[in-house]
């Protein structure tokens, strides 16, 4: 995210004819304690649905009795928050009050990933987990449907985005048609509501989330952002720093939203996790026969990507061949996965028959589309909403000559990971929307970044370049798992204590390795 100007000085409200010219947040300081809650009742769930949450069984009970303290309502805002007056939009809120109310310190938001995953439920989340829970003691937990999102205001583009790669190595014919196919899409999409989808953006979600504050009467929001969730707040904090209180900000978001520098980045933070993936498996060559060293795995898994390029196989019973990429896709996988993705590796090296080897199947069978979603569930993502926010914040957009260099740079440079990226990092050519950077500003309030020393969703080093362009406290979590900070018991119990305190150490050992 580029830094986008000067920030409006709080202290100086401007005029309401001025709020144009006032910058972002403006119309939000102006509206923000004239907005109220509309309080209804919250959503049922039958235990299909609950369950197809991931929520086990034996969660059921208590994700009920959490559900019955649960408030739910809608807050009224501005589509465009230059323009208070005009077309208004719903936000959903919902918020689970501190259990302690003589010693409650105030609310904390949970901030979603995505862009576009729903937030609706995640207060419930939170307390099922143990740890987690004691923050509800001395804490209002407040969830949101950013807009553009589940229960809040939407809408839907009329296009899929793109048109499905062909099994095999990418031609530059191949990916003509695949660069072409999206310029399409962009374009039909970008088209169908330029109103609704030009004000996705992360500043128009804090603006949001502004209003949802001063509509709850609060004076300021802490906030537990996760994945996109971390630019989320930092945008809040930028825009509202007064308003701001103690921020953990969980794998985070670099400080810029150029789509093909983060495809770069992730690329080699994944191509450095498989270093550490080959090791381990180099160490257990009896169960793999993948190489006695990590070099040897290296070059093998090299191999089955270039091998399974040249002929794809086609299984009777997974949805699509099998390809370098799909050999790549398990070659990335996090440590979670490590004795999986090796065994299926392993099986690849011998494979033969109609049908796929069993941990192939297991790990590559579920690509297919499994229907309709279950009557009554939840949206939990909105992909309209995740590809306008990164098109309109994209200042890359690059022609066909520039994305297809990159794409082949990008395979040589990993060869082990790099075939699933695709031209991935040319998602936004053609969108037809301009480009708006969101808001960074420097601030000196409580934060902590939290980065994950392996992950490559989002690569260390970003935590690093946040903390230069934001400030803030780094705190390390040493594994390759997306936001497991909230997950791990002795990672949770720091961020607990954080909000509990305004303290927390360095960081935290995460997941652990497989034995």
């Amino acid at each position: 995210m580029g830094v986008a100007g000067a920030m409006l000085a709080l202290s100086i409200p401007a005029p309401a004819s001025a709020a144009e010219q006032a910058g972002p947040g403006a119309s939000a300081i102006a509206k923000a304690d004239m907005s109220s809650v509309q309080w209804k009742s919250c959503p049922s769930y039958s235990d299909e649905v609950i369950q197809s949450l991931r929520v086990t069984r034996e969660q059921l009970p208590a994700f009920r009795t959490q559900m019955k303290r649960l408030e739910c309502g809608t807050v009224s805002v501005p589509l465009d928050h230059r323009d208070p007056t005009g077309r208004e939009i719903d936000i959903a809120v919902t918020r689970l009050a501190a259990t302690d109310q003589a010693h409650r310190l105030g609310a904390l938001a949970v901030l979603p990933g995505g862009p576009g995953q729903s937030g609706y439920l995640d207060p419930v989340r939170t307390v099922l987990n143990k740890e987690m829970a004691r923050l509800n003691g001395r804490y209002d937990i407040i969830g949101f449907d950013p807009r553009g999102v589940g229960y809040s205001t939407k809408v839907a583009c009329p296009l899929s985005q793109g048109s499905p790669q062909e099994p095999g190595a990418v031609t530059k014919r191949a990916a003509r048609k695949m660069y072409d196919a999206q310029v399409a899409a962009n374009q039909k999409c970008g088209r169908s509501d330029p109103a609704f989808l030009g004000r996705l953006t992360t500043d128009n979600v804090a603006e949001d989330l502004d209003l949802v504050r001063g509509a709850l009467g609060e004076r300021e929001l802490n906030l537990l952002g996760l994945s996109w969730g971390t630019s989320l707040g930092m945008v809040y904090r930028s825009l509202f720093p007064e308003r701001t209180g103690r921020a953990f900000l969980d794998s985070t978001a670099p400080p810029w939203t150029d789509l093909m520098r983060h495809t770069e980045g992730s690329a080699q933070a994944a191509e450095r996790n498989f270093g550490r993936m080959a090791a381990w498996l180099a160490r257990r060559k009896e169960a793999y026969g993948l190489g006695a060293t990590a070099r040897q795995v290296r070059e093998q898994v090299a191999k089955l990507v270039r091998d399974y390029d040249k002929n794809p196989r086609t299984y009777t019973d997974l949805p699509r061949p099998v390809d370098g990429s799909a050999v790549a896709d398990l070659a990335k996988r996090v440590s979670t996965d490590w004795p999986r993705a090796g065994k299926a590796l392993s099986e690849l090296r011998t494979a033969t028959g109609a049908t796929a080897p069993p941990t192939v199947k297991e790990l590559l069978g579920g690509g297919q589309m499994t229907g309709a979603p279950l009557p009554g569930a939840p949206e939990t993502l909105n992909m309209t909403m995740n590809w306008a926010v990164k098109c309109n914040e994209d200042g890359s957009r690059p022609g066909f000559t520039t994305a297809w260099r990159a794409y082949q740079q990008l395979v040589k440079r990993q060869p082990a990971t790099g075939r699933p990226w695709g031209l991935g990092g040319a998602m936004c050519q053609g969108w037809p929307l301009p480009v708006q950077r969101p808001t960074l500003k420097r601030g000196s309030g409580s934060l902590v970044l939290s980065g994950h020393l392996h992950e490559f969703m989002s690569a260390y080093d970003w935590t690093l370049q946040t903390r230069r362009a934001v400030g803030g406290t780094v705190y390390t979590v040493a594994d390759d798992v997306h936001v497991s900070a909230i997950r791990v018991p002795e990672c949770a119990a720091d961020v607990v204590t954080y909000f509990e305190t305004g303290r927390i150490d360095r960081g935290c050992e995460g997941v652990g390795i497989p034995d």
